[in-house]
Parts: structure tokens; C-alpha cells; sequence
């Protein structure tokens, strides 16, 4: 999940679902693939809890995947998947056509680290360093993603020894750069459609899943929007440079940025209808000056805004803009804020949730929640879902020591990968079933 993502409210989200009140939801009648995936994800699942180890120990940053994606590919040649390699600079895509005919389904994996320095204690805890940004720091899978690349190797391996019953198509994308690319580069599931990923084969849906904390094995989402827009953004203000002890003399943008701070907070707060769906606007970081004692010339203030209602996140934007203006304009210094490219809400397509609860249902033997909260966490998933149905779901994976993109975060209950493994190939044969039979 990119961009300060899951954090507390995947964990909340996740902490809600083990209230009981949805769990352990009677199952639906068997379908026809369930005895053959839960007994082929059962004899996988070795495989995937040292795949998952393995690849949490040796984490690479976005658009740096070289040995996590060789691994991948590796595994999928040898399982007879038609592989493509270098897309989106280090993504695989790899095709399985099926021994029937019928339509085409897609399975995505994202597999980037985070620049975290690992604090687990575990076995195979990283003790990765590289460069990030100008910057040697040390790398983690402190988000899942370990987990996920795992999970859909079991699925490709469970999906290979079915192969002549399939009726279609299965498409599997492993993604670079979830999490978003290095400075100055592009990345991601937006770089992944842009070049072509989802033309050729032509999905008819699409289906990802993510880790978080909350019980083993419980599969959680909501139909429509899940997970918040992600609008990154930049202030740059100009003032005039004078001493600390004559602010008089100058023009403070220290205390300009203060006034914007408060300002934002205000407009989240009090100036938009906070019930019609969560609306945040944050300010993250503010740099600027050298020295104690002198008030500086020029200040760069980042943050972000997560919202799910299109009318309210243009109505933030423009009070935004409007409050930098007005304020650096009051102090008689200047100020711009400039947008970044924006992450779109990741929001799960009304029939296709419908369509595919029962298969989740038999795939976590009923223990599921479809109605968690909002996530203000972002996903690039979302860029898929613009392009044709998805469906995002969040897999529990036990309680650790803090959320995901903490250096504590680690996958406690490793049971759960095997439900994760179901989920994978079960949604993937379900649709491709239902349109076979028209459905």
C-alpha cells in the first residue's frame, strides 16, 4: 500500500472485522474447483511460507525488483506460463491459457519494499542497505508485499496443476513499485496499464488482496469505494531572510507556514460536510532554514489529501489553494502549491463484489467481513479497477507489533498465506465459470 497507507486504519479496519459480527459466515454450497484448490493450496503451502521468508529477506525498492522479479519468472516459466519480463521496469507478466475455452481473468501481486529499517527480530529479518533517493538507507518488507508475491506463486503453481479444466485465460501481473518510484521516474500500476498490461489479453476482471493486521485467514472489504484517493502535494513559500531576534525586519515564513498548518486543519475540520464520506487533509513535512537564529528566505512544506467523494476533493483543493494564497500574501511574502499526480480511490465494482462473496466465503470458510470501514490508506490498484471490474480485499494475517509500514510488522500467523492461496485461485476459476456459463 503506497504512500503513508494502512497504518492505523487498515488496522482499525482489520481490528473492527474481528468484532464477531459478521465472522464466521455460513458458507455458501461447494463450488466445483473448491476440493481440488484447498487440496492443492494445502500441498503449496511450504512452498510459500519459504518463498514469502526468502523474499522478505532479500526486500528491493521500487522499480529495483531484479531478484524478487527473476524468482518469480523462474517459477512461472517452469509452471508453463507464457512469461513476459521488464514490463514496467522490472514487473512479469505471465498468461496461462486453459484447457477450455472461455474468457480472461487477472490476478495482480505487487512486490516492492519500503525504505524501513526491520526491528522483527525474526530468522530472516532483512539486513538490506541501498540507495534510495540520494539516501543509503536500509529496506523492508514492512507492508506485506513479501506475502503477496508468495501467495500468487502458490496460486500460479495451484492454477498450473488444474490447467486443462480452466475455461479461459488467467492473467498474472506481478507489480513493481506499489509504494511508488524513486525520484523521477514512473512506476507502478500506472506504468503497468500504460503499457499494455491489460490489452492483451483484455481482462474482464481484475482481483488483488493485501495483508494487514486482523484475525488469521479473514478475508475483509466493502463494495464500492475502499480505500482513499491519494493527492500529494508541495508548498513552496518565499519570504525574506532576516534575523531570529528582528523578525520585524523581514518577512517570517515560519510562522506563515504555522498559519497554513492551521488553516488546513480548519478546512478538514470545519469548512466541508465531514458525514458524507472521510475527508484528510495533512500536512507531513516542513523544511527549511540552517541556522537557530535566522528566520530563511524560502520554506517547502509536503503533505497529502485522502477523500473518496470526487465534489469534496475538488472543494479542498481550491480552499487550499485559496488559503496558501491569501496567507503568504497577508505575511507580503508568496506561495504556491502544486499537485501531484493523484492516486485514484480504490473502488470495488457493485456487481463483481456480488458476484464473487460466495467464492470468498468458501475460500476463508466463512469467516469474512463485507463492510468494513473506510480505508484512508491509498492503493494503486486503483488504476487497474479504472480500466476494467475489480475487486480489492484485505487478508488477516495475525496481530504484530505495529501496522504495516512499521519496522515491526511482520506476518504472525503464516497459516493465513494458505487462505490467501484459495482466495487467489478460486476468484480467478469462479469468474472465468460464471462467464462460460453466461452468467
Amino acid at each position: 500500500m503506497r504512500r503513508q497507507s494502512w497504518f492505523a486504519g487498515a488496522a482499525l479496519a482489520m481490528t473492527i472485522a474481528g468484532g464477531g459480527a459478521q465472522a464466521q459466515e455460513s458458507a455458501p454450497a461447494p463450488g466445483p474447483f473448491d476440493t481440488a484448490v484447498f487440496a492443492a493450496a494445502s500441498k503449496v503451502q511450504t512452498k510459500v511460507v519459504a518463498w514469502r521468508r526468502d523474499i522478505h529477506q532479500h526486500p528491493e525498492l521500487g522499480n529495483r525488483e531484479v531478484r524478487t522479479a527473476k524468482l518469480v519468472a523462474d517459477h512461472l516459466r517452469k509452471l508453463g506460463f507464457e512469461v513476459r519480463t521488464g514490463v514496467a521496469k522490472t514487473g512479469v507478466v505471465a498468461v496461462l491459457k486453459g484447457g477450455k475455452p472461455g474468457g480472461v481473468v487477472a490476478l495482480r501481486a505487487d512486490m516492492d519494499a519500503l525504505p524501513v529499517a526491520e526491528q522483527t527480530g525474526a530468522a530472516y529479518a532483512s539486513k538490506v542497505k541501498t540507495e534510495y533517493n540520494g539516501q543509503t538507507v536500509s529496506v523492508m518488507h514492512a507492508c506485506g508485499h513479501d506475502a503477496h508475491v508468495a501467495i500468487l506463486m502458490g496460486a500460479a503453481e495451484v492454477l498450473a496443476s488444474m490447467r486443462s479444466e480452466i475455461p479461459g485465460t488467467v492473467v498474472l501481473l506481478f507489480q513493481p513499485s506499489e509504494e511508488g518510484p524513486p525520484a523521477g521516474e514512473e512506476g507502478g500500476a500506472a506504468l503497468m496499464v500504460k503499457e499494455g498490461v491489460l490489452n492483451d489479453p483484455r481482462p474482464g476482471a481484475i482481483f488483488g488482496l493485501h495483508v494487514a493486521p486482523g484475525e488469521p485467514g479473514r478475508l475483509a472489504w466493502r463494495p464500492g469505494p475502499m480505500m482513499a484517493a491519494d493527492d500529494a502535494y508541495e508548498i513552496k513559500l518565499k519570504g525574506k531572510q532576516t534575523h531570529g531576534a528582528n523578525p520585524w525586519t523581514g518577512i517570517d515564513i515560519v510562522s506563515m507556514a504555522a498559519e497554513i498548518v492551521q488553516a488546513f486543519n480548519q478546512i478538514a475540520a470545519r469548512q466541508i460536510k465531514v458525514t458524507i464520506t472521510p475527508t484528510i487533509l495533512t500536512v507531513s513535512t516542513i523544511n527549511g532554514g540552517l541556522r537557530y537564529n535566522i528566520i530563511p528566505e524560502d520554506l517547502t512544506m509536503t503533505g497529502t489529501l485522502r477523500s473518496f467523494d470526487p465534489g469534496l476533493r475538488k472543494e479542498i483543493m481550491a480552499r487550499a489553494e485559496k488559503a496558501v494564497a491569501s496567507i503568504s500574501e497577508r505575511y507580503g511574502g508568496s506561495g504556491r502549491i502544486a499537485w501531484g499526480l493523484p492516486n485514484p480511490v480504490t473502488s470495488n465494482d457493485l456487481a463483481l463484489t456480488a458476484r464473487m462473496k460466495p467464492t470468498l466465503i468458501r475460500a476463508a470458510r466463512g469467516d469474512i467481513k463485507d463492510d468494513i470501514e473506510f480505508i484512508t490508506g491509498a492503493e494503486d490498484f486503483a488504476f487497474y479497477q479504472q480500466e476494467v471490474p475489480g475487486l480489492f480485499y484485505d487478508l488477516g494475517i495475525g496481530f504484530p507489533p505495529g501496522p504495516n509500514h512499521s519496522p515491526m510488522f511482520n506476518v504472525m500467523d503464516e497459516s493465513a498465506l494458505e487462505v490467501g492461496v484459495r482466495a487467489q485461485a478460486l476468484t480467478a476459476l469462479d469468474y472465468l465459470a460464471s462467464v462460460a456459463a453466461g452468467r
